[in-house]
């Protein structure tokens, strides 16, 4: 049986998914930011989304890892508890909360372009050992997604790809804890950090080849980016007992770290590295 203690360091866990093109990675991710004016520094209650009309259907690199940013910095909006002005960016016609934080921005830059170059990688290897790999293509991808968005079904099963690829990125929170036995602290230190709560984004990558493609592409990034948006919204709303409660004076009370591609699935304890 396990102990108490024990069953209240499981993480929560929450799996989101994106659906982008290779050029759309880093957007998703990060966010892109609009010269529109700050809202006023108000309660953080209210829904950060609303959708504006369709742009164009185009691609590049900024766009992809943007769209990354902005799953990543909605989730810090509800979980960075340093005093913020509200501020938000736009990514693929939809305007989505940002936190504005050198420290926090660099971190989700850099794991958003690792992500992109893995990513890349993955494709240029498939397409160099395996040419002619068979698959379904950008559109077939494209229109399963929006299906699946606004069906409700699960969106991560297995499949080719039309090139693309797969990874994910998480997200994941700690809290501090005073080790209770001495020989403990000596030999690690007084603090020990147990994860209490974690999101995963699941990356799925179609590659456009045509402007009809393309659109289809474009319209299921929209349509997913909205309902993953919406999820975490609502997860933080509904999820709210297993917030540990703040017990330093830190500016983060919260210690936070970035994964990407994390390999294999291990057990929770010895991902969190308390074992």
């Amino acid at each position: 049986m396990i102990p108490p203690s024990m069953e209240q360091q499981r993480p929560q866990e929450f799996i989101l998914e994106a659906f982008t093109d290779p050029a759309s990675v880093r957007d998703v991710v990060r966010g892109k930011q609009t010269p529109s004016p700050s809202p006023p520094a108000v309660q953080l209650s209210v829904d950060p989304i609303f959708t504006c009309p369709a742009a164009p259907a185009s691609f590049d690199m900024h766009t992809s890892l943007m769209l990354y940013a902005g799953i990543l910095h909605t989730i810090f909006f509800h979980r960075f508890f340093p005093s913020l002005t509200p501020r938000h960016r736009e990514v693929l016609d939809i305007m989505l909360p940002y936190v504005e934080d050198a420290e926090l921005d660099t971190m989700i830059e850099k794991r958003a372009a690792e992500l992109a170059r893995e990513l890349d990688a993955e494709r240029t290897h498939t397409q160099q050992t395996n040419p002619d790999r068979g698959g379904r293509s950008a559109a077939q991808q494209a229109h399963q997604r929006a299906s699946s968005v606004g069906g409700g079904s699960s969106a991560s099963g297995g499949g080719g790809g039309g090139g693309g690829g797969r990874g994910n990125i998480s997200v994941q929170f700690f809290e501090k804890k005073r080790r209770k036995a001495w020989y403990m602290r000596a030999a690690y230190g007084g603090d020990d950090e147990v994860c209490w709560e974690m999101w995963t984004v699941r990356v799925t990558v179609a590659e456009p080849r045509t402007e009809s493609e393309r659109a289809k592409v474009r319209q299921a990034m929209q349509q997913t980016l909205t309902t993953t948006v919406m999820k975490i919204v609502t997860s933080v709303n509904s999820h709210k007992d297993h917030i540990p409660p703040i017990t330093t004076s830190e500016a983060n009370p919260f210690p936070y770290q970035i994964i990407v591609n994390q390999k294999g699935e291990p057990g929770w304890a010895s991902r969190m590295g308390i074992y």
